[in-house]
C-alpha cells in the first residue's frame, strides 16, 4: 500500500515496455501540454491534469535498495558537484526520465478514461471500495483506525487511496482492452520457436547421481606396519565391493572402518562439473547402468579409492518438444502482447517527450540543487 504504488506500476508499463494493438494515438487529439507560472515556480499542464515542480521534486526513486525522496537520492550529486551547470548535466537525464514517465502517465490515463466513458464512475468505485476492505481485513485485521494511521504515514487518506486505485483500475482495463486477440498459435510456428531457443533454454546437460565410499589411502588402519598402505585400502575396496553386493548398507559400511567415509549426491551433478580427485568417477559412470556398482575406483594420485553405485545417468540432449510445447505456446502469446506493449508504451513517451519544457526541467533542477547545497 505504499504511496508510490500507482505510479511505480504505470513506470513499469511505460519504461519496461508497454503498448497496444494499434490503440490509433496518431488519430487521438494532440495532447495538450503547456507550461505555466505558479506562484511557487511553475508547473505543467497537461489534458487538464498538473504537473507541479514539487511533485517532480518529491517523486519516490530507488536509491541503495529503498524508495527515497528524489532530492535525497540527487543530493549527494548536487554537493559534490563544482557548480550549476556540472550538477545539471548529470541530472537531466533522471529528471527527463521522470518528467515523461509522469506525463505518459497521464496521457494513458486520459486514453483509458475516454474508451471507459461517462458511466464508468460507479463501477470503479464500488472496486475501488471492495480493495479497500479487502486491505484491511486481510492486512490490519479489520483495524480502520491502523489503516487510517498507515496512509496517513504515507501522505494519504482512504479517499485518495481510492482514487488512485480507481485510476490504475481504469487503465490496467484499458491495456487489457489493447492487447492483441487470441489467434491461435500454428504447429509450424511452435516447432520453429523450439528449434530457434532450443540451445538456450532446452539444452538437457550429462548428468549423474549415486552413492560413494571414499577410502582414504593414508588414513587406513594397518595391522602389520610392513604392510604397503595402498595395498591395504586395495583389500578393503575388495572387501567392501563385495559385500555392498550383497545388499549391505553403503553409509553404515562406512562408518565401521578408519579413513572410510560415505557421500551421497542427492541432486545430479554434470560429470564435467567434478572436482578431483573425484574427477575419475566420470569416465566409470559411462560403462556401467544406473543401480550398478562399479569396481574400486582409485584417484590419479592413488590417495583415495572410491566405490561407486550409479543411481541416474542422462546423456545430453534437449527437452522433447512434445513435453515443452504448451511452455512454447504460452511464450509466443506473452512476446505477442509484449510487442503491443511495447507499441503503445513508444507512441506514449514520443507524445509526452514532445510536450516537455526544458524551462520546467531548468527549475526543478535549480530547486533540488538549492535544496541540497
Amino acid at each position: 500500500m505504499h504511496k508510490c504504488v500507482f505510479y511505480t506500476v504505470l513506470a513499469f508499463l511505460l519504461i519496461a515496455g508497454c503498448g497496444g494493438n494499434e490503440p490509433g494515438l496518431t488519430e487521438e487529439e494532440p495532447a495538450r501540454i503547456a507550461l505555466a507560472e505558479a506562484s511557487d515556480g511553475f508547473v505543467l499542464a497537461v489534458a487538464g491534469e498538473t504537473i507541479t515542480s514539487d511533485e517532480i521534486i518529491e517523486t519516490p526513486v530507488e536509491h541503495n535498495g529503498m524508495v527515497v525522496p528524489l532530492t535525497e537520492r540527487l543530493g549527494p550529486i548536487a554537493q559534490s558537484s563544482n557548480d550549476f551547470e556540472s550538477f545539471k548535466e548529470q541530472a537531466r537525464p533522471e529528471l527527463e526520465r521522470i518528467i515523461t514517465t509522469r506525463i505518459s502517465n497521464i496521457l494513458l490515463y486520459q486514453l483509458a478514461k475516454r474508451q471507459a466513458g461517462q458511466n464508468i464512475d460507479k463501477a470503479l468505485e464500488k472496486a475501488a471500495e471492495a480493495e479497500l476492505r479487502k486491505i484491511i481485513v486481510s492486512e490490519f485485521g479489520g483495524d480502520v483506525a491502523k489503516v487510517d494511521e498507515k496512509l496517513k504515514e504515507e501522505g494519504m487518506d482512504r479517499k485518495s487511496f481510492k482514487e488512485k486505485r480507481k485510476k490504475l483500475i481504469l487503465i490496467e482495463s484499458y491495456i487489457a482492452s489493447q492487447l492483441p486477440k487470441d489467434r491461435p498459435v500454428t504447429y509450424s510456428q511452435l516447432l520453429d520457436y523450439y528449434n530457434k531457443v532450443k540451445d538456450e533454454f532446452y539444452f538437457r546437460p550429462a548428468t549423474i547421481k549415486f552413492q560413494l565410499i571414499d577410502i582414504e589411502v593414508a588414513k587406513v588402519e594397518l595391522a602389520d606396519p610392513n604392510q604397503n598402505q595402498l595395498e591395504k585400502a586395495r583389500e578393503l575396496a575388495n572387501e567392501l565391493t563385495k559385500r555392498i553386493r550383497t545388499d549391505e548398507d553403503f553409509r553404515t559400511l562406512a562408518e565401521q572402518y578408519p579413513g572410510v567415509s560415505f557421500a551421497r549426491y542427492n541432486d545430479p551433478v554434470r560429470p564435467e562439473n567434478l572436482e578431483k580427485p573425484y574427477d575419475v568417477l566420470a569416465l566409470e559412470a559411462e560403462k556401467i547402468e544406473p543401480g550398478q556398482i562399479a569396481e574400486p575406483i582409485e584417484s590419479v594420485d592413488k590417495e583415495h579409492i572410491f566405490i561407486m553405485k550409479l543411481e541416474e545417468k542422462h546423456s545430453k540432449g534437449y527437452e522433447p518438444f512434445e513435453k515443452v510445447q504448451k511452455k512454447i505456446e504460452a511464450q509466443i502469446i506473452f512476446d505477442r502482447q509484449k510487442q503491443a506493449f511495447d507499441e503503445l508504451g513508444a507512441k506514449l513517451r514520443q507524445q509526452a517527450r514532445l510536450g516537455q519544457s526544458s524551462e520546467f526541467i531548468d527549475f526543478c533542477l535549480k530547486e533540488i540543487y538549492r535544496m541540497s547545497n
